[in-house]
C-alpha cells in the first residue's frame, strides 16, 4: 500500500532550523521531498558545487546552491507572532483538516 504521509510543513512556509550548522536561522520553504523527509530551504544549508563547462556555460567553474535539510530539524514560525512553533492538526469549518499552531491555536494558512 502506498499511502502519503502528511508533514507538519509545506512549499511556501516560513521556517526555523533548530539542529545543524544553520541552528537559529529562519527561510522561505522552496521544495518538500516527502518520501526522503527533506526541504530545500531558502538561502540555508548552502552546498558549493563544482560545474563541468558546457555550452551554455562555458566557463563552468563552482556554483553555491541550497541543499536539502531534514524536517525533523524544522520548526514553523507563526505567521502572527513571528515565532517557532509546533503544529498540530484539527478539522476546520469545511469538514477538513487544517493545521493550527499549539503555541498561540490560531488555524495557519496554506
Amino acid at each position: 500500500m502506498n499511502k502519503q504521509t502528511k508533514l507538519h510543513i509545506k512549499t511556501g512556509d516560513t521556517v526555523k532550523v533548530i539542529a545543524g550548522d544553520d541552528n537559529g536561522k529562519t527561510g522561505k520553504v522552496l521544495s518538500v521531498d516527502k518520501q526522503k523527509n527533506r526541504a530545500i530551504v531558502e538561502g540555508l544549508n548552502m552546498i558549493t558545487k563544482h560545474v563541468k563547462p558546457t555550452a551554455a556555460k562555458p566557463q563552468g567553474g563552482i556554483d553555491k546552491k541550497e541543499a536539502s535539510i531534514h524536517i525533523s530539524n524544522l520548526k514553523l514560525v507563526d505567521p502572527k507572532t513571528g515565532e517557532a512553533t509546533r503544529t498540530g492538526r484539527k478539522e476546520g469549518e469545511n469538514g477538513k483538516l487544517v493545521r493550527y499552531s499549539k503555541k498561540t491555536g490560531e488555524v495557519i494558512n496554506g
